[in-house]
């Protein structure tokens, strides 16, 4: 486990979620040091399959030293945050350091606040055990999983950094292992036990499948064998991408250096694919020659609005519109690479 050092007395530290889980470990182990805590989230009555609101999480950060101030906060409702914001205000002075779910922004707000405040995104490299995690997976996923407290110690670790350290997707375990920490079943619910790899980083399901099946653990992700699909009929998307294929060049793929996987559901969908790794760029249906970096799932109606600017990338994310898995900072890259094709869309 990575020690406490003190430097975070007196900083505050807005987390939302932090009533229990990922949010409430961060949260424990920075009111260690003496921080003080806002504690942004929905529960403020008790639930009857989730343990903790609000006010409980208040008592246990206290309990170890720091100073809480429970806030109800909906991440949806403009009103309740900034209400938050202004009463952590009141209490504390301005705040230091934020915790919350918005990774799509990190790039953007790393380089709008450069030199004023950092921004970074932290992701766990495995599965993460919390309530909602057991509610999802099932009843064999608890072993395949880490404690929240690996998610604690790494976001304490970002905390200590000067703000120079901005504009990162940060992987827990790799900044564990910087500060020093070697043997990670410490944070392993089941000591030894295979791990389910967290769905959002690039990992081969295949490989870690047959690794977690050898250990006779049945692996949650485990996925069927694509389908080969038919030929797709001319519309919208194949209009689509035969304009991106035209707007690319050497200079685009140079820059970008990815490759993206857009499943697409509805009419003319299917699999396609968009190479910015390959010389001059190439866009094409099925499979690309070389795994993808980013894959991204929507509708065929929502694929041509974003292509064509009429729905924001980001937007599209948050809303539930578009799913993405992989390298979320080649997903931005997307995302800036679409503003300059839109006017020929």
């Amino acid at each position: 486990m990575l020690p406490n050092t003190g430097r975070l007395a007196g900083c505050t530290v807005f987390i939302t979620g932090a009533s229990r889980g990922i949010g409430k470990a961060i949260a424990l182990k920075a009111a260690k040091d003496g921080a003080n805590i806002v504690i942004a989230a929905k529960t403020a009555q008790p639930h009857s399959k989730l343990l903790g609101t609000i006010y409980t999480a208040a008592e246990e950060i206290e309990a170890v030293g720091g100073k809480a101030l429970p806030c109800i906060v909906d991440v949806r409702d403009e009103q309740q945050i900034s209400d938050a914001v202004q009463k952590a205000v009141k209490k504390f002075g301005a705040y230091t350091i934020a915790k919350y779910g918005m990774s799509m922004y990190v790039l953007g707000m790393a380089e709008e606040f450069k030199g004023e405040i950092a921004v970074n995104a932290l992701w766990p490299k495995t599965a993460i055990y919390t309530a909602a995690t057991e509610m999802l997976g099932g009843p064999g996923i608890k072993s395949q999983c880490r404690k929240v407290d690996i998610i604690a110690d790494a976001a304490y670790s970002i905390f200590q950094k000067p703000k120079s350290f901005t504009g990162n997707f940060v992987i827990d375990e790799n900044i564990l292992k910087a500060e020093g920490i070697q043997h990670f079943d410490i944070y392993a619910i089941k000591p030894g036990h295979p791990l389910q790899p967290d769905l959002f980083l690039d990992e081969y399901p295949e490989a870690v499948s047959k690794k977690m099946e050898s250990a006779g653990a049945v692996p949650e992700f485990k996925e069927e064998k694509p389908q080969p699909q038919p030929k797709p009929r001319s519309g919208a998307v194949e209009k689509t991408f035969r304009i991106v294929k035209d707007s690319l060049s050497d200079d685009i793929a140079k820059a970008t250096q990815a490759i993206y996987l857009f499943e697409l559901s509805g009419k003319d969908g299917g699999t396609w694919f968009l190479d910015l790794k390959s010389k001059g760029g190439n866009v094409g249906y099925g499979e690309p020659s070389e795994q993808a970096d980013v894959v991204m799932s929507m509708s065929t109606d929502d694929f041509v609005k974003m292509f064509s600017g009429k729905l924001k990338p980001t937007m599209a994310f948050m809303s539930g519109k578009l799913k993405i898995k992989g390298n979320m900072a080649l997903a931005i890259k997307l995302e800036k690479l679409m503003n300059q094709m839109n006017a020929r869309l």
